[in-house]
């Protein structure tokens, strides 16, 4: 009977520190137990600009940081039988799994066996139509957009089913991130369904590792309130789980940052809108009779998870395009700058209308409180005359030539604007929309593949 699995996070977003994983991979090959490594790198947006590649190439669509948390580590893991499960495939999860055993050829290390979760992409089994006639969570109204990516969030079984069936890697599309821990411990543990209890558990630890350094001090870190050491080295997490449900949050030896009741706590609140009714796939999860405890240095024990009933229908992220934002920035220091850094404002929202380009201008200055003052906002802060100020304008265009257009008269203000302007910057980028839908299980579950390679 197994008695712990061990799972550590490599990555918490995409573009997470590339070397993460590596003091977790050295602390697990001296571990003689079940090891996984999991990388989370998908947020909704990453998802949409991985199906416009996808579109223009398809054989691309996965994670362009792929080979750079994938290289450094491939070996080892293979060689250690440490797992590794990863929503990296985004767009593309089979392209992902291609790459992976081009890595490993590369590398002349042995073949892995990989398992690739397919069935998120609701685009290859459903219709522009019966994606619109979902109820909508929240977000924008797509009645008149045509969709570009439409993905729904699977659950942890299926990462299960693919290491039933022998895979060292799975790799999904879009899942909740906790699936990724929670997958293995359904496999492990052999956890049934109706243990909404011991599922509850596995997915709130799924959710305390799936930002990565966030539960190890990164994002905790506040100078002198918060202090925590060695930021430059943090380690990321490691949970040591117990076939009851429990776990123990750490980090590895020899490693910066902080593990304590402070740091857990802020990463269980984290995008949670409801603790006694967290929703995935699996079960609803209940944190609200958590008990944390000192467990030694950085190591803090989580246990008193509860999960009810999974809900009825499944949450899918829609994106469709939405035009080019128009981006630009110029700066002005020194006397009276912050007149200057206005006027230059001024005079930019007055010339977008002259020109008569339509959107939602932003003017905003940074250098003091620039998250709390705009130039279309009333405000109360007062800030220097004497100063070092960025202006910022940004406004969102149906067509590339209008946020051009904006963009160009920014840096027009070199010379047609408040004296001495300097380091302006442009820039113009694509935009993508997402809304939130609903869509019912039974239309899901019935496309889920898991194809081994």
């Amino acid at each position: 009977m197994i008695e712990k699995v061990f799972i550590g996070c490599g990555a918490g977003f995409s573009g997470d520190r590339f070397d993460a994983s590596i003091p977790i991979v050295k602390e697990f090959k001296n571990i003689n137990a079940p090891k996984y490594l999991m990388f989370e790198v998908l947020a909704e947006r990453t998802l949409a600009i991985a199906q416009q590649f996808r579109l223009k190439n398809p054989e691309e669509g996965y994670s362009p940081f792929l080979d750079s948390y994938i290289s450094p580590i491939l070996d080892d893991c293979l060689e250690n039988n440490i797992k590794i499960i990863s929503n990296i495939g985004a767009a593309n999860p089979m392209g992902a799994a291609k790459r992976i055993l081009e890595i490993a050829k590369k590398q002349n290390t042995k073949k892995p066996t990989i398992g690739v979760v397919l069935g998120d992409d609701l685009l290859d089994y459903m219709s522009n139509d019966e994606i619109l006639d979902s109820p909508t969570m929240e977000g924008l109204d797509f009645s008149n957009n045509k969709i570009t990516a439409a993905n729904v969030y699977l659950g942890a079984q299926p990462i299960a089913e693919a290491l039933k069936k022998g895979a060292d890697i799975v790799i999904v599309g879009r899942t909740v991130d906790s699936a990724l821990a929670l997958g293995p411990l359904l496999y492990e543990f052999k956890w049934k369904q109706n243990e909404l209890d011991l599922i509850g558990s596995g997915t709130i630890c799924g959710h305390l590792l799936e930002c990565g350094a966030q539960v190890t001090g990164a994002y905790f870190a506040d100078p002198g309130f918060k202090d925590v050491p060695d930021l430059a080295n943090v380690g990321f997490p490691i949970a040591e789980v117990s076939q009851d449900g429990s776990f123990v949050i750490t980090k590895p030896e020899e490693t910066g940052g902080l593990v304590s009741k402070a740091t857990v706590t802020e990463q269980l609140l984290y995008e949670t809108h409801d603790p006694s009714n967290y929703l995935v796939p699996d079960v609803t999860a209940d944190m609200t009779n958590l008990t944390l405890e000192n467990n030694g240095k950085n190591r803090i024990l989580v246990q008193g998870g509860k999960g009810k009933k999974s809900p009825e229908k499944l949450k899918a992220t829609i994106c469709c395009d939405n035009g080019f934002m128009g981006e630009a920035e110029i700066s002005y220091a020194g006397p009276n700058a912050l007149a200057r850094a206005k006027l230059a404002g001024e005079v930019i929202s007055e010339r977008i209308q002259i020109l008569g380009l339509q959107g939602q201008l932003r003017v905003e200055i940074i250098g003091a409180g620039s998250v709390h003052y705009s130039m279309n906002e009333t405000s109360s802060y007062q800030l220097p005359e004497n100063g070092d100020y960025r202006v910022r304008t940004s406004a969102i265009y149906p067509k590339k030539d209008q946020a051009q257009q904006m963009v160009d008269e920014v840096m027009s203000l070199y010379c047609c604007g408040p004296a001495a302007g300097g380091g302006g910057r442009g820039y113009v980028t694509p935009q993508s929309s997402t809304a939130s839908i609903l869509v019912n299980r039974d239309t899901v579950e019935p496309h889920i593949q898991i194809k081994i390679i």
